[in-house]
């Protein structure tokens, strides 16, 4: 078995997204009533391309563009605002990612912010998350963040090896890594988030956990170790076999060890990825049907059972065709490209979205929300409760351990075959099989 076939962080994938006709936002803004709504904007800049990466981001961009590209989030702002208005849309979270947030200058995180603030209504304890690399990271940036307001700061290191960094095409150094965490720290934020990958070629359980113990050194709220996918559209896609972990077995023993090095140091684990320090179990929340908003070239909205965004690609110039569609749109309220969600694909979703993190899929809120029951639903779940990767546990199916380890393999059984057929032909369509 392998167990790293995709990560689910989301579903359904955005390669099963396509064109939509006769679709607008005005029809799905009741869905946006009350507080119980995300915002999120996308910064697809960064200085350097790493080579596991195939996000939406675009590098050589001159302070120029991302002003124009300011310009057009401020457009787009205000339409999205004059839609609400009626409907009292209030947001619970910020969320800022990319990208790399932060190689925007000073004045123009300052602009950014502006935009943010103006005109869209917050609850009073709202979250705020940004993203930063080592690189980007200087204590002036991080003053704006501070007045700003941002109680989460997310920084990807990724090792603190720099013969596995150099594999990564990371452009920092491990000493500016942890120069910038340190820094991040003195700040004191409500929450600082560091991301580890594992399964690097030339990695080895030892070098990850000397990694981790440097990482835990500096005491950061979380940690996530993600399993180094190289897929379609990376620039080392052409180096190694694409869409894969390169050496599972080796990769599932790191991650092992890592996981079991960060509970005995206090880190309490919720997912496959994420480790939260303290041992406090964490709360349940509805992450399935809420709605989540997006701003920006890139980014993803999710309003009741409607999906969109703009069309997925992963190359240079698609991402700058992309990009500049965006910034010439004069109506952004116009939905052209994403998915309306059959309730079969609803239900996948929320059990995607529940059982891959602790404490995992209420049934009472599965039930009041469908009328049935997951398990009759979804008849793998009997499967893995047998196998022993499901537990149920105080009204909750729970990953158990062994589940956890294998989310990666779990969760991509739960895709209908519909949403695995568009998939696959987005793939054939783009020549990536």
């Amino acid at each position: 078995m392998n167990p790293y076939i995709q990560y689910m962080y989301s579903y359904p994938h955005k390669t099963a997204y396509g064109p939509l006709e006769g679709i607008s936002l005005h029809d799905f803004l009741p869905c946006l009533q009350g507080s119980q709504n995300g915002l999120y904007l996308h910064l697809p800049f960064c200085r350097t391309k790493c080579g596991y990466c195939n996000l939406f981001s675009v590098t050589g961009q001159k302070e120029e563009q991302v002003d124009r590209y300011l310009e057009a989030v401020g457009r787009q702002s205000r339409q999205y605002q004059e839609l609400l208005a009626p409907y009292g849309t209030v947001f619970q979270e910020l969320v800022i990612g990319g990208g790399t947030p932060l190689l925007l200058t000073e004045g123009q995180l300052e602009r950014m912010f502006r935009i943010l603030e103006d005109g869209f209504v917050y609850t009073k304890d709202r979250g705020m998350v940004i993203e930063t690399s080592p690189g980007e990271t200087s204590r002036e940036k991080l003053k704006i963040l501070k007045q700003a307001g941002v109680t989460r700061v997310s920084m990807g290191i990724q090792s603190f090896s720099e013969e596995e960094l150099g594999t990564l095409r990371r452009q920092h150094g491990a000493v500016r890594a942890e120069e910038a965490l340190a820094l991040i720290k003195s700040f004191d934020f409500p929450c600082v988030n560091v991301d580890f990958i594992y399964g690097i070629p030339g990695q080895t359980a030892d070098s990850l956990l000397e990694t981790l113990k440097k990482a835990v050194s500096h005491e950061p709220e979380e940690i996530f170790l993600y399993p180094l996918y190289v897929k379609h559209g990376a620039s080392l896609q052409r180096e190694w076999k694409d869409g894969q972990v390169l050496h599972p077995e080796e990769a599932l023993i790191q991650y092992r060890e890592a996981g079991a090095y960060l509970r005995s140091e206090g880190y309490r684990q919720d997912s496959m990825r994420r480790f939260v320090r303290g041992k406090e179990a964490r709360a349940y929340s509805e992450c399935s049907m809420g709605t989540s908003l997006a701003l920006g070239c890139g980014g993803r909205s999710y309003v009741g059972a409607l999906h969109f965004c703009s069309p997925y690609t992963v190359t240079r110039q698609g991402c700058l065709e992309q990009l500049e569609r965006f910034i010439r749109t004069e109506d952004y309220t116009g939905i052209t490209h994403g998915i309306l969600l059959t309730e079969e694909e609803q239900k996948r979703r929320y059990v995607i979205r529940h059982l891959l993190i602790r404490p995992g899929l209420w049934l009472s809120g599965y039930e009041k929300q469908f009328k049935s029951s997951p398990a009759d639903d979804s008849p793998i779940l009997n499967v893995w409760m047998e196998q022993g990767y499901v537990s149920r546990e105080s009204g909750y199916l729970t990953l158990t351990e062994a589940g956890l380890s294998l989310s990666d393999w779990l969760g991509p059984q739960l895709i209908s075959e519909e949403v695995r057929r568009k998939m696959k032909e987005w793939e054939r369509t783009h020549g990536w099989t």
